[in-house]
């Protein structure tokens, strides 16, 4: 029997045109299991893109239960979410170190303004927005990606807790009608939208080189004013030197008589 496997039937299209993807610079809503199905490409290694089926995905939105909560160090602390797809997947916290956590400046003392993490002895509580969370709560998170020990892992960066079953069944509708209009079918890149592209790339490093252009010649006008500056104090500072010696003569002279 052939192990052969066929071609993919998408184009993975160059980085320079992930601009117009309907996921690139969206909060995906996928399931743990589908973030966990997430692939690489070797063009994109540690970049931090994944891909499902051609979709450049960076940022994904999970909703599902807490069923595991880890205190991991002063730095993290680690929820594994299950949302009935089949798998889990971990949801890391940033937390700020006491060398950086100013109380006074902020009522989060994590990467994420509404979660605060109050670790002590014989405590430990999660707070999302002065509710305690908990195993068993329902979340919807939204998250970048990375991995840990061949299994994705998501990063926190903003979350909701969901309180009643009518939330928890929107957000799950969501992710479906996602799924099916947008991830299910492989990404079209027209010609004309192509042009468009390559146009505005176009525009952007034109307005880059003015920039550029702009900052040499004002820099180039901060050096010449320095310049001038400089010169002019050296001058003053000469004929101030030259007034000094003069009248240091005539006192010397008057004081000879």
């Amino acid at each position: 029997m052939s192990t052969h496997q066929s071609a993919p039937s998408y184009r993975l299209f160059p980085a320079y045109c992930f601009r117009a993807s309907p996921t690139y610079n969206t909060w995906v809503k996928l399931t743990a299991a589908d973030i966990q199905a997430l692939r690489t490409e070797p063009d994109f290694q540690s970049q931090n893109i994944y891909f499902y089926l051609n979709h450049p995905i960076r940022y994904v939105c999970l909703v599902g239960v807490v069923v595991a909560i880890d205190d991991i160090n002063m730095k993290y602390t680690v929820l594994t979410i299950d949302d009935g797809s089949g798998a889990t997947v971990e949801v890391k916290i940033v937390r700020l170190t006491p060398d950086v956590y100013n109380p006074v400046e902020s009522s989060s003392n994590t990467a994420i303004d509404n979660v605060h993490v109050i670790s002590r002895y014989g405590i430990f509580e999660i707070m999302v927005n002065e509710a305690r969370l908990a195993i068993g709560s329902v979340i919807k998170a939204k998250c970048t990606i990375s991995e840990f020990r061949n299994q994705k892992q998501l990063e926190l960066k903003r979350v909701w807790v969901l309180f009643t079953t009518d939330e928890e069944a929107k957000a799950w509708t969501k992710a479906a009608v996602f799924k099916r209009e947008v991830l299910s079918i492989p990404w079209q890149l027209s010609s004309v939208e192509h042009k468009k592209i390559t146009k505005e790339i176009k525009v952007e490093r034109e307005k880059a080189k003015k920039h550029e252009r702009l900052k040499a010649d004002h820099e180039a006008r901060r050096k010449e004013y320095r310049k001038a500056k400089e010169e002019s104090m050296a001058k003053q500072e000469v004929k101030l030197e030259s007034r000094r010696r003069k009248e240091e003569i005539m006192m010397n002279a008057g004081a000879l008589i």
